[in-house]
């Protein structure tokens, strides 16, 4: 069985449980480890990615929303020892599978950054948009 680790965890804190389930029973199901390197994040941080490039929107579903949880993570594989900024694609595509799958599984319904088509963003998952769910 698989652990987070401390960082990852961390990283969870402030993301919406139904989420946090979702990313937590993905890291059992997926073929490649993998980390959580963000979740919640702040404003002053949103505009800096902004600002770098990094970011089109302040709008972000990693900031916090109207039900006081962040609605979007970044994952990346770890392997080698190490997070791999650059995996090849069918690593994501591992990490797209697992985390489908439970979502189906939970009931929630997930975009991931890997199939927009303006700005390809493979670590990104969000709660749909206008998703509403229950704790």
């Amino acid at each position: 069985m698989r652990k987070f680790s401390k960082r990852s965890l961390n990283n969870l804190e402030g993301v919406h449980p139904k989420l946090r389930a979702v990313v937590e029973a993905a890291l059992q199901k997926s073929e490649v480890d993998f980390t959580v390197v963000e979740g919640l994040r702040t404003y002053e941080r949103q505009v800096q990615l902004k600002k770098d490039g990094f970011s089109k929107t302040l709008k972000s579903y990693h900031l916090k929303q109207s039900d006081g949880y962040g609605h979007a993570v970044d994952l990346y594989p770890y392997y080698n020892g190490s997070v791999q900024v650059e995996p090849d694609k069918e690593k994501w595509l591992m990490i797209n599978k697992a985390m489908m799958e439970c979502a189906e599984e939970l009931g929630v319904n997930l975009t991931w950054g890997g199939n927009w088509k303006s700005i390809v963003d493979q670590p990104h998952y969000q709660i749909e948009f206008n998703q509403k769910i229950e704790l």
